[in-house]
Parts: structure tokens; C-alpha cells; sequence
């Protein structure tokens, strides 16, 4: 199950963290979002214990979406070691997210 992130445990799971970390930043009205969302529900199943995957509602999280100008829903960002290594904003395929994660395994 993919972690709720808040303005307050933000740092502590993503940048903090010894695995890759898959973030959807998403939002409650956002179509695309809701299609994506079962995939980054899998995707954390599938990579459980390898990377740590979560998400972020922009409007929960003014703060954390500011930082990394969050302009668009939903874009997915890649860290790796506290750093954005990948961006992928938009409709995707679970194939396609997954792929990006897996590279940083």
C-alpha cells in the first residue's frame, strides 16, 4: 500500500530514505489521477521491501508541491538518495512507472 505523505512526514519517508521512492502527486478531482492510482497501488505491493512508494494530494500538501513546482496532475517523481532522479508527468501505463522505478533498484 502506497504511503500518505504530508507536509510534515515528507522529509522523513522520501528524503531520509535508504530506497528508491516513487512519488504520485495527484489530486482528488484530477481524472488521469484516479486512472493511475490502482497501478501506484500495485506497484508499492509488487516493490514492498525494495522501494518505498507513496503519495502526495497537492492540495494536502502545499507545501511539499511548492518545492518541487508541482504545476500538473498527476506527475510521479523519482528520488534516490533524498534527490529527484526522474520525472514523469501525465497518464502513464503501469508498465511505464514500474520501468522507471525498476531502474533505480
Amino acid at each position: 500500500m502506497a504511503i500518505v505523505l504530508n507536509d510534515s512526514n515528507f522529509d522523513e519517508v522520501v528524503l531520509k530514505s535508504e530506497l528508491p521512492v516513487m512519488v504520485d502527486f495527484w489530486a482528488v478531482w484530477c481524472a488521469p489521477c484516479r486512472a493511475i492510482a490502482p497501478y501506484v497501488e500495485q506497484i508499492a505491493t509488487e516493490c514492498e521491501g525494495r522501494a518505498i512508494v507513496a503519495k502526495a494530494d497537492i492540495e494536502q500538501c502545499p507545501d511539499i508541491s511548492g518545492r518541487y513546482g508541482i504545476r500538473n496532475v498527476p506527475t510521479i517523481l523519482f528520488f534516490k538518495d533524498g534527490k529527484v532522479v526522474n520525472k514523469h508527468v501525465g497518464l502513464a501505463s503501469k508498465k511505464a512507472l514500474a520501468d522507471l522505478l525498476n531502474a533505480l533498484l
